[in-house]
């Protein structure tokens, strides 16, 4: 029997009892990794959607072979086999065993780019499927391994270099379960700080160029909640050489002070400056260094210029410190304090496009 002939049979295969049956499974991983693919294809890949299609329709068919019943630990190795023999493209094949890893910490990554977008899109489906019945992962127990999966999102999406932007892409996996009850509603933001703890863990064991990064830098680099991760490690050595600028250290400790300023703010940021109620000679210099830095380190942030960036931000620091020499930030005026807490807005904003520097200080 062809794999293709066994796909109806995965609805006799039950999943989970709240997740519904294999075919299902397989299905809400195929409309996953279609979307991943087509985001890759816009941002430059040249990947064979028709068949990222087919390999995710026949990924988990193998399920279904005596072979794979009774070593299940053939799993995807039974599905390449079964695949080249039905004469199946050579990435459809791979892509039948590659989604499956990284299976373990140091587990080698998918050689094509089906596999590599197979292998996220089934992580993903399992991570966010799971947490919803209520699963997610409590101390020593994660009996669906879902920190595994999380660390192999990372490296997927690290190591291949892939642009994806992983909220859209928990957003688009939660889109998967919209027609099914779940136990627990998924909240987006804290299945990306559980990926992003994984990411972490992993870092730290990165030993690049000047050596491993520190838990300074790393957290840096986190705290700015990026949407990419493929770029982190770029991130990271820009951090790691701006921390050697002699001006580095009172730019963090500024950047410090103004996050702990607008943490007591109430209510939505605001950065709408109103120019005519600068009133003070260093607000009004710290607003036009600022309007003129801005497109820079719009262009250098589109550009992955991440050190010119942070090196171009020293030429705020003397219009901050003067700033905060010269000027009352909490007036009685409620006009002028709330137009200076949107210049700090802003200002907060520019210094943490690369990653949240007040973690240096």
């Amino acid at each position: 029997r062809t794999l293709e002939s066994r796909i109806p049979d995965l609805a006799k295969v039950i999943y989970h009892n709240q997740l519904g049956n294999q075919l299902q499974r397989s299905e809400r991983v195929r409309v996953l990794a279609n979307e991943i693919a087509s985001n890759l294809n816009q941002a430059g890949s040249q990947l064979k959607l028709q068949e990222v299609d087919r390999a995710a329709q026949l990924a988990k068919a193998d399920l279904l072979t005596e072979m794979v019943g009774e070593f299940p630990e053939l799993q995807g190795v039974m599905g390449r086999y079964y695949a080249l023999a039905n004469h199946e493209a050579p990435d459809v094949a791979a892509a039948c065993y590659e989604h499956y890893l990284p299976r373990f910490a140091g587990d080698s990554l998918p050689q094509t780019l089906v596999g590599t977008v197979l292998a996220i899109a089934d992580k993903l489906e399992t991570t966010i499927g799971i947490w919803g019945v209520g699963l997610a992962p409590t101390g020593d127990k994660d009996p669906y391994a879902l920190r595994r999966h999380a660390l192999g999102i990372c490296r997927l999406l690290l190591e291949k270099n892939l642009p994806l932007n992983l909220m859209q892409l928990i957003g688009l996996a939660k889109q998967q379960f919209s027609n099914l009850a779940l136990k627990v509603e998924i909240d987006e933001e804290v299945i990306y700080q559980f990926i992003l703890d994984r990411l972490k863990a992993y870092l730290k064991d990165q030993v690049i160029e000047g050596g491993a990064f520190s838990s300074a830098e790393i957290d840096a680099v986190l705290s700015a909640h990026p949407d990419r991760i493929n770029d982190l490690i770029a991130r990271l050595l820009a951090i790691r050489a701006f921390n050697q600028l002699p001006q580095a250290n009172s730019l963090a400790s500024a950047n410090k002070r103004i996050s702990n300023i607008l943490k007591k703010v109430e209510g939505k940021p605001n950065t709408d400056i109103n120019p005519s109620l600068l009133s003070i000679a260093a607000e009004q210099n710290l607003y036009a260094a600022l309007t003129e830095l801005q497109p820079r380190l719009d262009q250098q942030l589109q550009a992955q210029q991440f050190f010119n960036l942070l090196q171009d931000l020293v030429a705020l620091s003397e219009p901050i410190d003067q700033f905060f020499a010269d000027v009352m930030v909490m007036d009685e005026n409620i006009e002028l304090r709330n137009n200076r807490l949107a210049l700090l807005q802003r200002l907060h904003q520019q210094m943490n496009l690369v990653a949240d520097i007040g973690k240096l200080a």
